[in-house]
């Protein structure tokens, strides 16, 4: 490894053993993200005793895009190894199925409401039940958070493929994974939150 590859991983490393000020304000960001879909389920536990409360089931596309996110939670932790150990080609082709997973998961998503829509159930607007619309907006705002994550991999998707960018900082994919894990298990709470509390 020679003495640029060397600098290049420590440049973006505060003194002191402190940590990032990116990760920080990602931490202090998934901590607000915590506390928004805490109240979301607490208030959908409150409404949930309303006399025209719905029992939903889950439409069999939000099962296929649970077991999508999990696989790609498992693509980007493998891509995270591959670049800290520069393996490249490996590192762009796990980057690349984490990338397609992750749109994959919004698609099945969109694919589960238009199912509930087909079964008579409305999300929102004239004849919909609080608790459809409870799940459209909750499950609305993980998309959107699985959103901005899908564009943040698709940037460092960008990055890896570019010849003429050579950043070996560690940092971003660093933050993008732990925000990536963090989605996943937002999800996997949220999945079975809808599972258990009807």
């Amino acid at each position: 490894m020679s003495d640029n590859l060397i600098m290049s991983q420590y440049q973006n490393t505060p003194s002191g053993g402190r940590i990032h000020p990116h990760k920080f304000t990602l931490w202090v960001a998934i901590g607000s993200i915590c506390m928004m879909f805490a109240a979301f389920t607490s208030a959908y536990i409150v409404k949930r005793n309303q006399s025209k409360w719905l029992d939903i089931d889950l439409p069999i596309a939000f099962w296929y895009s649970t077991i999508a996110i999990i696989i790609s939670s498992i693509t980007i932790h493998l891509a995270f190894k591959s670049f800290k150990a520069r393996e490249m080609v490996r590192y762009r082709t796990l980057i690349t199925i984490t990338a397609i997973l992750g749109i994959v998961f919004c698609v099945l998503q969109f694919i589960g409401f238009s199912e509930l829509k087909n079964h008579g159930i409305q999300i929102f607007g004239q004849g919909s039940n609080p608790a459809a619309s409870f799940l459209g907006v909750i499950v609305g705002f993980h998309v959107l958070h699985v959103l901005a994550g899908v564009a943040a991999i698709l940037f460092i998707f960008i990055k890896a493929y570019s010849s003429k960018l050579k950043n070996y900082s560690i940092v971003p994919i660093e933050m993008i994974s732990t925000f990536w894990h963090f989605v996943d298990l937002l999800w996997i709470y949220l999945f079975i939150f809808f599972m258990w509390v009807r």
